[in-house]
């Protein structure tokens, strides 16, 4: 994607996400973020085919930064230097909500609240699988690792729910602990 494109997109999502804040996911119009972003129907529709395209699109962008392999340093924290280290994994992905809280409440309260979640879930398992669960010998062999991880996905989900629906009163530090305290008995 050219730098041009990029832009274009950019301006979409941030016309979007801004929309969300203030009104209902059903109730937000194309034209309305086309006129928010300051582009045309065809080049919305060039980037998205629907609104629940920009939103999936918009969730994947958010998640692939937030579950990235290799953290750099940001504005609000740093976790560079963590090697994949569980703690530091599950804390970056806090921070990174709390970060976008806006975007995340809007999206979480919208219809679509399901989508996002659902994409969430997904990078979760796939962390959960490869930071928290691979190399450790596992405590319960009975429950099936597959059951173990939606279990922790959805706990982790769930987590996040309470936190928004709380202020975020806790430090994403305090929060990954609470989360740690309580899932690694059950590995």
């Amino acid at each position: 994607m050219d730098r041009r494109q990029q832009k274009t997109r950019e301006a979409i999502f941030e016309a979007f996400s801004t929309l969300l804040s203030s009104k209902s996911y059903t109730k937000i119009t194309i034209q309305e973020i086309i006129d928010r972003a300051n582009v045309g129907r065809s080049t919305f529709y060039s980037h998205f085919e629907t609104k629940d395209d920009l939103l999936r699109e918009m969730c994947t962008e958010l998640f692939d930064h937030v579950f990235s392999e290799h953290l750099d340093m940001e504005n609000t924290h740093d976790f560079s230097l963590a090697n994949g280290d569980p703690a530091s994994l599950i804390t970056h992905i806090l921070y990174h909500l709390r970060d976008n809280k806006k975007n995340v409440i809007g999206i979480l309260s919208c219809e679509s609240g399901e989508l996002f979640l659902r994409f969430f879930k997904q990078y979760l398992n796939e962390l959960i699988t490869k930071h928290l669960l691979a190399g450790v010998k596992r405590k319960n062999q009975i429950v099936p690792e597959e059951f173990l991880v939606n279990h922790i996905a959805g706990s982790f989900v769930g987590m996040v729910q309470w936190w928004i629906k709380n202020d975020m009163r806790q430090s994403p530090e305090e929060l990954a602990k609470y989360f740690l305290s309580v899932t690694l008995p059950v590995m």
